[in-house]
């Protein structure tokens, strides 16, 4: 029995089963998912997302998505979701939480003014560095998965070509603060005055170096402005840099299987 779901599934009923006491307004597919079948959900009491895994790997790291989630809520300065693990009647995990309302930072930040730029690269620095500083003594053993771990066992199970992904080198720089692990400008989130609120999906999150949440942020295109603001709050450039190019091999080896296998998700982003 597959432990994941495909489009074919018929996840409108889920989402009812889901929400008996609430009324389904509208359910649109968000085709920008590349981990999870992602559909947002009006109801008569808000909007959520559902995240429905779409293979094996995924099913096993959407539970730890939740529990991180769940460990995080209220450690921060900013907005993460508060997520709900379900599992439908074959024994597939997926999760929903409510919407965190806001635009995301890779879809305005080609619009935001010298300003707006440098004040979201202050809070970003601000949520690294919160995030890494939270006590993992408490925490469930999912929320202290190594991130080197995760990204190594994504490479050989996705990748039909590894791409020179300098996993030794992320390995032996690895520390054990916590880490979101996909801070991708996607999951960071602005309210209406462009200031940064939230961050979401925290699927890669686990211990690791801070670094990488540094060179995930701007493993993909941004103002040149911005990036300079972000930096200057680092140290360790070469370091960063290294992790950087580990980035977008990664990005460029898991766009090669979503391009072979699920040619409807939206690379735009890239």
């Amino acid at each position: 029995m597959n432990k994941f779901f495909t489009t074919k599934d018929n996840l409108d009923k889920i989402i009812a089963e889901t929400f008996p006491d609430k009324k389904i307004l509208e359910a649109k597919h968000i085709l920008t998912g590349w981990t999870n079948i992602v559909i947002e959900v009006k109801t008569d009491s808000g909007s959520y997302f559902f995240r429905f895994p779409r293979n094996p790997f995924w099913s096993k790291m959407i539970v730890k998505d939740a529990a991180v989630c769940n460990f995080v809520d209220g450690k921060t300065s900013f907005y993460t979701p508060q997520m709900k693990l379900y599992y439908d009647s074959k024994k597939r995990p997926f999760s929903v939480h409510k919407k965190i309302e806001g635009y995301t930072l890779g879809d305005r930040i080609y619009h935001l003014s010298h300003t707006a730029l440098t004040g979201a690269a202050y809070d970003i620095a601000k949520f690294i560095k919160e995030l890494s500083r939270v006590d993992l003594r408490e925490a469930p053993a999912k929320v202290k998965y190594p991130l080197s771990k995760f990204l190594k066992e994504l490479d050989d199970k996705h990748y039909e070509k590894h791409l020179e992904t300098d996993h030794e080198f992320i390995s032996k720089t690895e520390m054990k603060n916590l880490v979101h692990g996909d801070l991708n400008l996607g999951n960071i989130l602005l309210d209406e005055n462009d200031k940064v609120i939230g961050v979401i999906d925290f699927c890669f999150a686990g211990t690791g170096n801070p670094n990488m949440d540094v060179a995930r942020i701007i493993s993909r295109p941004a103002p040149e402005e911005f990036t300079e603001a972000f930096l200057s709050q680092f140290e360790n450039a070469e370091e960063i840099l290294r992790m950087k190019e580990a980035w977008q091999n990664i990005d460029n080896g898991y766009a090669e299987h979503i391009r072979l296998h699920f040619p409807e998700i939206n690379l735009n982003q890239l």
